[in-house]
């Protein structure tokens, strides 16, 4: 559940579809919309593999408060509210605080502390904020949430979300062992304002571990098992 912004929200709806999940976008304008407007091939698989949802009436244009009104929606409709990146005068912030007040969980994935964009996910876990490096984190608090039947089971590794072939290439580069990432851009010839973005997704995806001193290793997965 996102709000089909530009960023994360777009990631974080792409993500879903392309592990054949399903996604609900909740709009800050009518579903007679396109915002943003490049989205609309977008919107249109969300509406085939998912919903699209709006409380405003259906050619309405997309305000500035439309947004932060909409995600009290989005925090609503989830189990809880992963925040990945935010400053300090995020929206996410906004609809943290709405899941807080909703009573849902709140994960949040730390960053670089001279980042403006980790400061407000810095915040979130000095308030109590769960700190989220993989989806384990989160799967960790809301399992007891979810009902498996234990004779149905849930195979973990068949939920990680497939890889882009740059993300591939990081993690056989990293075979070879832990990595700095300035060795991690020699090796693999990866842009190097691609690659920070490249390694917190392969982290949020549990398949690689950041160590002491700024250096990556591939993260030893565990055994297959049932939950």
């Amino acid at each position: 559940v996102s709000g089909m912004a530009r960023g994360i929200d777009a990631a974080a709806h792409r993500g879903a579809l392309r592990a054949g999940g399903r996604t609900i976008a909740v709009l800050g304008c009518g579903l007679g919309v396109t915002y943003p407007p490049e989205h609309g091939e977008l919107a249109d698989q969300i509406a085939a593999q998912g919903a699209l949802l709006s409380e405003f009436s259906i050619f309405t244009p997309p305000k500035p408060n439309h947004f932060p009104r909409r995600n009290r929606i989005i925090s609503g409709l989830a189990r809880g509210v992963v925040v990945v990146e935010a400053g300090l005068e995020s929206g996410a912030l906004i609809t943290a605080n709405d899941a807080l007040e909703q009573g849902r969980d709140v994960f949040a994935v730390p960053g670089q502390v001279t980042s403006r964009l980790s400061q407000g996910c810095h915040q979130l876990i000095k308030a109590g904020a769960k700190l989220t490096e993989g989806w384990e984190d989160i799967w960790e608090e809301i399992e007891p949430q979810v009902a498996v039947p234990a004779q149905i089971g849930l195979d973990l590794a068949a939920v990680r979300s497939p890889l882009e072939p740059e993300e591939t290439l990081i993690v056989d580069t990293l075979e070879a062992g832990p990595m700095q990432i300035d060795d991690l851009i020699d090796q693999t010839r990866l842009p190097a304002g691609q690659m920070a973005s490249l390694l917190l997704s392969l982290m949020l995806k549990g398949m690689i571990e950041e160590l002491p001193g700024k250096s990556f290793a591939k993260r030893i997965r565990p055994a297959k098992g049932r939950v």
